[in-house]
């Protein structure tokens, strides 16, 4: 079917296991890892403070050119969540917030920013269910864009603290209705 080899699924496999992606089991292969409600938070926490870090060190003035980069992936954010592209949707996301983070050109903060990110990539997708989390998402962009361009810091660590909150939000509660309330204590 997809014309590939065994060895080459295997160490597909084995890279998303080290990215925590995956989890194997023995004599039942390999799934999809699951989260609970406490390492979301967790994950979240870290993330919140990293990307806070990344943006509050971002030199301003922001260069034009990158203000520009940064207007294309929204606008191409946007087009994607009008025609109801969620790959795009999330790919777009992706890379906008890639370049945004990138501006602050520490390339250890970068890199532990993305590998955090890449830890949650399914949690995202539980508010993308949601129309409106899209458009809060998209309006989050264009206000990040703006307060980039007036240097506005405060708000700029405002808005990206606020548009953490949807995933892990939509992720818990649906892990809650899914499996009953998570026992923080018990869950460790």
């Amino acid at each position: 079917m997809f014309h590939t080899h065994r060895g080459d699924v295997r160490l597909a496999l084995f890279e998303l296991e080290k990215k925590g992606l995956v989890e194997r089991v023995p004599n039942r292969g390999a799934m999809v890892r699951g989260l609970t409600p406490l390492e979301v938070r967790e994950i979240y926490a870290v993330r919140e403070e990293l990307e806070v870090m990344a943006v509050r060190i971002i030199p301003f003035p922001v260069a034009p050119s990158d203000i520009n980069r940064l207007e294309e992936l929204q606008r191409q954010h946007a087009a994607a969540i009008s025609s109801g592209d969620l790959l795009t949707v999330f790919y777009s996301n992706l890379r906008f917030h890639q370049v945004l983070f990138g501006l602050c050109g520490n390339a250890c903060l970068i890199e532990t920013t993305d590998l955090l990110a890449q830890k949650v990539y399914g949690i995202r997708s539980y508010a993308n269910a949601f129309p409106k989390s899209l458009d809060r998402a998209r309006r989050d962009h264009v206000d990040m864009i703006k307060a980039l361009r007036g240097s506005r810091r405060d708000e700029l660590i405002a808005l990206t603290r606020r548009h953490l909150k949807p995933s892990p939000e939509a992720y818990i509660d649906a892990y809650e209705r899914r499996f009953g309330k998570a026992d923080l204590a018990a869950s460790r």
